[in-house]
């Protein structure tokens, strides 16, 4: 196989064979293949697609590039659940213990966060003490043990995706759905679980910008996923606002304890029912046939409203070795020195929101990073005070800017008030879950 033929092939939009995109990923990892030729062809990729075949063909070998993570030492049936990201987007942390609370094993592999999205692992680590970094066999016995544990991505899984998302990112094919499906798939497969569930957000804060695009990337990967034998289905879920009041690492947990503690804010509460509704009907529809979403939606609002979602939060931050004493009360997360009131100059109502901006804010305040390397500040971040649909009044104020740097505050606030869309007429609240997509076709809410 030479990769000049590849390209050739892709360009002129025919069909690569199995064996042909094996050979391809394999000889890219090992290094024998240059990025140059690896660009062309992943440009040719964004322009002609990948036929239905040579998709699957692609995300199942870059998901056995590396590791294939066997979680049978784990009992019963694993669900997987994955975000294509957001701001705001605390969900995993509650919807971890909520599924782990109602009986079911909860195997999580997450990552951290770039640019304006946040990562499950860093909001983690804004406990102090907490251990995201564990042995197989330590990760299995948390497991089997309490029924959940959250750890950070395995640098072994799918090796080829970590190295072509490094080159999609300088050659502008990052937003192209074929590949977007395939990096996210790949990863998932390799992670182990039995069946996968994918929130896939769309809106401004998130990389599909409008419902059409995101149902598009849901329909495809759902296919991976079956015809890869593991039963998916996708969420599409509204990330055209903030979800929740707060971005950034420390105050984005004390929230996920707010809503487990029965007082969470609506938007969230419902994601994370959905979520969790969805995750456990998945986890349960084998074993017990007659389950019904509805029923699951039941055992959900039951293990938050009697507290043993949050007792079960408590348990893997404890056996993390996470102080849980700021899960039991979260004003002993440590504080950021300065914030900032931004006030509103002008009266009306909230009618848009630009949340890539609001994410982008948080992250300026030292919330999330610029590049790998940067450090974060876990005190940093947003108070979220005033979303689309609500009225404003001159000298409301819309959000609080929290810092341990008075010099992030004049950047950050100028984003964040671009994100801002005031004017006098009120917009209709949007949904906030779309849709649902397995392999059967849509449901639309």
């Amino acid at each position: 196989m030479r990769m000049y033929d590849m390209i050739e092939k892709k360009k002129k939009n025919i069909p690569m064979t199995t064996e042909e995109m094996k050979e391809m990923v394999n000889a890219y990892v090992a290094g024998e293949i240059p990025d140059y030729q690896m660009s062309a062809w992943l440009m040719a990729v964004y322009f002609q697609g990948l036929e239905e075949k040579e998709l699957t063909d692609f995300t199942l070998q870059m998901a056995h590039s590396g590791k294939m993570i066997d979680l049978s030492p784990i009992e019963g049936v694993k669900v997987d659940k994955h975000s294509t990201g957001g701001v705001g987007d605390k969900t995993t942390l509650a919807i971890g213990p909520i599924v782990a609370a109602c009986g079911e094993k909860v195997a999580k592999m997450s990552g951290r966060g770039l640019g304006h999205t946040g990562g499950t692992i860093d909001k983690l680590e804004a406990i102090p003490g907490f251990k995201v970094e564990l042995t197989k066999e330590k990760f299995f016995e948390n497991v089997n043990q309490i029924g959940i544990s959250i750890m950070g991505q395995s640098e072994g899984i799918a090796p080829a995706d970590k190295k072509l998302y490094a080159l999609r990112d300088v050659t502008a094919t990052v937003n192209s759905i074929p590949l977007i499906a395939a990096s996210v798939m790949s990863k998932k497969l390799a992670s182990g679980s039995d069946k996968i569930l994918l929130d896939v957000t769309c809106g401004s804060g998130a990389f599909m910008k409008n419902k059409e695009e995101a149902v598009e990337l849901a329909k495809i990967m759902v296919k991976i996923g079956e015809q890869a034998g593991k039963e998916t289905v996708a969420l599409i879920t509204n990330m055209d606002v903030p979800l929740g009041k707060f971005i950034g690492n420390s105050l984005e947990v004390a929230e996920v304890v707010e809503l487990l503690n029965g007082n969470g804010s609506k938007d969230l509460v419902e994601v994370c029912v959905a979520l969790a509704s969805n995750m456990l009907y998945l986890a349960k529809k084998d074993k017990e046939a007659s389950q019904t979403m509805e029923q699951c939606r039941k055992m959900v609002e039951k293990v938050i409203e009697d507290g043993s979602a949050l007792r079960k939060l408590i348990e893997m931050v404890e056996v993390q070795q996470g102080d849980i004493s700021v899960i039991e009360d979260t004003q002993k997360f440590a504080k950021a020195d300065y914030y900032y009131d931004l006030v509103a100059t002008k009266g009306g109502y909230v009618t848009g929101m630009d949340t890539e901006k609001c994410g982008i804010a948080s992250m300026l305040l030292g919330a999330g990073r610029e590049r790998k390397e940067d450090e974060i500040d876990y005190s940093a971040g947003l108070c979220i005070y005033k979303k689309t649909g609500d009225k404003v009044i001159v000298g409301d104020t819309l959000a609080t800017l929290y810092s341990n740097s008075h010099e992030t505050f004049s950047r950050a606030e100028k984003v964040l008030r671009e994100a801002y869309e005031i004017k006098e007429e009120q917009v209709n609240e949007e949904k906030l879950v779309i849709a649902r997509v397995t392999k059967d076709g849509i449901e639309w809410y």
